[in-house]
């Protein structure tokens, strides 16, 4: 089930997109102010997912949201978590974890107010905060059963689905401080989507993930090749911290970055980023 967040007549829906992406059907819920956060609180608590019984309504009508529009807390995103990206950066993100990829995950967060939608604009800061914008392409699971000290064993059985993120990073922000958190924060440096795919609709552990910019593949790796894999992430993420309904984990991003390239190739105005991940769809924003 791909499970939407949308504008349609000037009010916020949730609904159930079509198998063929032509539609969208709405669900009956009291209140979509959060986007699909009721729907995974439900399916957390054991009850059955609502009937998607409202308008349906052409695709082409509505505009779509980040599916949680405002993540009730920061997510959680994993940097280094794909061999060739690790090296492609080892001597400059990575430089003083070079001789540590395999030992523990490098986990940060990301605020929730710098979530924004498929087809929204990624604001540039302007070169006096920071002149090396770049892009991540990233699986992202959104957890449903909530936990503290999840087993790997029972990792995936927390999952209540996927969808996909850029995290777009100030570098030399990042840099300068060394703790990613504020170069990864600006405003609008999340977008999110298109929807969330249920997790019995897709195997987020065996995916395929592609980045363009401008229409150039950047980035193209399977979720197989990561290095830690995603019960291996939520299992540490979940080490002493207790996980809820609706929290994300971007699971990290493959080599082809803009730092990577020879020479670094930064995001500029009118540039555009596509993201797709087999199973989910597309991302794409324009950054001005």
């Amino acid at each position: 089930m791909r499970i939407a967040t949308y504008q349609y007549q000037g009010r916020r829906h949730v609904g159930q997109v079509s198998a063929d992406g032509h539609t969208v059907t709405a669900f009956e819920l009291d209140d979509a102010s959060r986007g699909a956060q009721p729907l995974i609180e439900r399916a957390a608590a054991g009850a059955r997912m609502p009937m998607a019984t409202g308008a349906i309504v052409p695709s082409s009508d509505v505009k779509l949201e980040a599916p949680l529009p405002r993540p009730f807390r920061n997510l959680w995103c994993v940097g280094r978590n794909y061999h060739a990206h690790a090296k492609e950066l080892r001597e400059t993100v990575f430089k003083d974890s070079a001789k540590a990829v395999d030992q523990w995950p490098i986990v940060f967060t990301k605020v929730p107010e710098c979530v924004i939608a498929d087809g929204e604009t990624v604001r540039l800061p302007g070169t006096a905060v920071s002149s090396q914008i770049d892009y991540e392409a990233e699986l992202a699971l959104v957890i449903g059963k909530g936990g503290k000290n999840i087993s790997r064993a029972d990792a995936l059985s927390h999952v209540f689905g996927w969808t996909i993120v850029n995290d777009v990073t100030a570098r030399d922000v990042q840099m300068r401080h060394q703790q990613w958190d504020m170069g990864k924060s600006f405003d609008t440096f999340c977008p999110m989507g298109p929807w969330i795919v249920t997790a019995d609709a897709l195997d987020g552990t065996d995916t395929r993930v592609r980045c363009w910019v401008n229409d150039e593949l950047r980035q193209d790796a399977r979720t197989t090749d990561l290095i830690f894999d995603i019960p291996t992430l939520i299992e540490t993420v979940s080490r002493g911290i207790t996980l809820y309904p609706g929290d994300v984990i971007a699971t990290g991003t493959p080599a082809g970055v803009g730092m990577g390239l020879t020479p670094p190739s930064w995001l500029e105005t009118g540039d555009v980023v596509r993201i797709e991940i087999d199973g989910i769809g597309t991302l794409s924003n324009r950054f001005e």
